[in-house]
């Protein structure tokens, strides 16, 4: 047996033994007769023809009721109040959550009953063969193919064709409307912020209003406009805040500055910013003009600001100018005053947009 094994490894095959071997090989390529398997029966959709005829009804059902979600889903992105709530959660996401999760599993389930219902059902058998199929075997798989489509009732059963084809052209549109949370279209993008003349200048957390003498040099103070907390205007009257919810937080995202305090001479403004400060305290957006994250890495001694995300590094006693990093534009800086009580009030809103670059953008 070792001899044997050892002559047709070297390539020295007795043809005594050929013969035997293809015969082996030929006995082994055939399939078991009767492996046991219980005889096939026939389903009832491949006997009733009305049965046929209600399993196609459901199948399309099913594709058509995709259909009516999914553009459910795009009418809800848009008609659902971002601040409403069911079940004591959010609105919105609860509904496209549902409408797209159905929609999905419908296509998902209409697929599978066609499948178990409708396509041909019957076993076959496929010979094992080397990797690299003859000519022959690949004209036999594309026949196969064609006979399966054929089988399968595309081309023939127009109703469940058209309707998967139109519950699988719908799903696209859910992309292209969520693509609309990437951001604003740059048309779109806010020019503009809640600040305007008059309004104080409080600390971010507490919403307390700053004075002048609260900043020391070289300190750093991540601050908001007042209009954010419950306060006191000029005549001593409590006001409620104007801002809550959604609209607060998109207010937030665009007003958030941060105040530093340095050494007269160690600012140099433009001409046209040399009233924009009050006793060496500047203030600046706190969003980086790169792609808005939030900024507060302070350097005291070099009045160099930080952005953590990428690098990009102002210079704060020169007009926020870009030192280093991708920030394509200085950081915006708001103009400062005080008020009659003694507090730090801006005294318009930013010249210029806050916020990310884009190619509008100088």
């Amino acid at each position: 047996m070792s001899d044997e094994y050892g002559h047709r490894k070297a390539g020295k095959e007795n043809p005594e033994d050929s013969s035997h071997g293809h015969e082996v090989a030929a006995v082994q390529s055939e399939p078991i007769p009767d492996p046991g398997m219980p005889a096939h029966e026939p389903r009832p959709t491949d006997v009733d023809a009305h049965l046929e005829k209600r399993a196609e009804r459901q199948v399309a059902a099913m594709y058509g009721l995709a259909t009516l979600l999914t553009l459910a889903f795009c009418v809800a992105y848009f008609a659902v109040g971002k601040d409403r709530t069911i079940f004591g959660l959010d609105a919105l996401h609860v509904t496209l959550g549902a409408t797209m999760g159905l929609a999905l599993l419908l296509v998902g389930a209409g697929t599978i009953h066609w499948a178990k219902k409708l396509m041909v059902d019957h076993e076959i058998i496929e010979y094992r063969h080397p990797a690299a199929s003859p000519v022959e075997d690949q004209e036999e798989s594309l026949a196969a193919f064609a006979a399966g489509a054929e089988e399968s009732g595309f081309g023939r059963r127009t109703l469940v064709r058209n309707s998967l084809l139109g519950a699988l052209a719908v799903l696209g549109l859910p992309a292209v409307v969520l693509l609309r949370d990437l951001g604003p279209l740059p048309k779109d993008a806010k020019e503009h912020t809640v600040w305007r003349k008059g309004v104080r200048v409080v600390n971010d957390v507490t919403g307390t209003p700053i004075k002048p003498s609260d900043v020391e040099i070289g300190q750093l103070v991540n601050a908001e406009p007042a209009l954010f907390f419950e306060h006191e205007n000029e005549q001593g009257e409590t006001v409620p805040a104007e801002y809550e919810g959604t609209a607060l937080l998109n207010a937030k995202a665009t007003s958030a500055v941060i105040l530093v305090r340095m050494a007269p001479d160690d600012i140099t403004p433009l001409p046209s910013r040399e009233n924009w400060g009050v006793n060496g305290i500047l203030c600046y957006s706190k969003i980086c003009t790169h792609v808005g994250c939030p900024i507060s890495l302070w350097e005291q001694q070099t009045h160099h600001l930080l952005c953590p995300c990428h690098q990009s590094t102002f210079d704060l006693g020169n007009n926020g100018k870009v030192l280093f990093g991708p920030a394509a534009r200085a950081l915006p800086q708001l103009p400062l005053g005080v008020d009659g009580d003694g507090y730090l009030i801006a005294m318009s809103d930013f010249d210029e947009p806050v916020g990310p670059s884009y190619w509008e953008r100088g």
